[in-house]
């Protein structure tokens, strides 16, 4: 048996359609499909039963869940075990984050690396997302976990999106507007406003929607925001990651009328990745799934 096969079945069960499996397992949809409908044949039962809604298990489906998960995990311990005894993980990877990033993602993963890869060397340079993938581009970096600019990527790079969050403000409990169950854009017109600095995807945002913002504090990371907000800076523009929990009293109120934003790993197309990068880009991409199905 093909273990990838089982990896696919087992994505799509847990996401509830093939082509979120396919985005998920880095393959075309119909790549998916052939290879569960090769599964189904191989182990003579139909594991999946499809619709206009998605798919779900059949019970023969539901019964193999465990044992084809098991399958999977033993693969991916052997391949682990081979390339740690293999010395496959040492050099240095650089990474870039900007601050959401190296707090939600970033630093789970450092410990992971830490505790498991000790060969391993890696940096991580924290700075705007345009800077980001600039540097990137020139090969100061190998790979960057940024907020997806509105703008489209260079040429030359490739961006993979991770995960994505909501827009909107946080402010005081006692607030006037706190009461709310969401805001507009033009409320934000008559309040200071605490938010990312100048080059960074909520600073370019907030000017597209708002002429003449009184932004009062620039700020360097997802964290200052938070605080300035607690001792009653302003409202604080960002996106909603359930991160700072020790500032009391913030309430955060979507913005209704505008996209969320996107996480996203961004690196060189035509470049080479070393099998240590690419065993932090599994890791940093494991995380992000972790962060969506805990709805974080």
């Amino acid at each position: 048996m093909r273990v990838e096969r089982a990896r696919y079945f087992l994505a799509a069960v847990e996401t509830g359609s093939l082509r979120s499996a396919a985005v998920r397992c880095r393959v075309s949809q119909p790549t998916v499909g052939q290879q569960i409908a090769l599964l189904e044949e191989e182990l003579d039962v139909v594991l999946l039963t499809r619709s206009r809604r998605g798919v779900r298990p059949t019970p023969a489906g539901q019964a193999l869940l465990k044992p084809l998960g098991r399958l999977v995990a033993a693969e991916e311990a052997v391949r682990e075990s081979a390339m740690e005894s293999s010395a496959a993980y040492r050099g240095l990877v650089q990474i870039g984050s900007v601050s959401v990033t190296a707090e939600t993602i970033i630093a789970p993963v450092v410990g992971h690396l830490r505790e498991h890869h000790r060969g391993l060397r890696f940096t991580v340079r924290e700075g705007a997302s345009a800077d980001i993938e600039a540097a990137v581009l020139d090969g100061g970096l190998d790979f960057g976990v940024i907020t997806m600019p509105m703008s489209p990527a260079a040429t030359g790079l490739h961006r993979v999106p991770l995960v994505s969050a909501p827009v909107g403000i946080y402010t005081l409990t006692d607030h006037p507007l706190a009461g709310r169950s969401h805001v507009h854009w033009h409320d934000l017109e008559a309040w200071p406003i605490v938010t990312m600095r100048t080059g960074t995807v909520m600073w370019e945002m907030l000017h597209r929607h708002v002429a003449g913002p009184d932004v009062v504090i620039q700020a360097m990371s997802a964290r200052t925001v938070k605080v300035m907000v607690g001792q009653g800076a302003g409202l604080g523009l960002l996106p909603r990651f359930e991160t700072s929990a020790d500032i009391p009293d913030l309430v955060w109120l979507p913005l209704h009328d505008t996209s969320p934003v996107h996480l996203c790993l961004t690196h060189r197309q035509d470049s080479q990745p070393s099998r240590s990068a690419l065993l932090v880009r599994q890791l940093i991409r494991a995380r992000a799934d972790k962060l969506t199905e805990q709805g974080i």
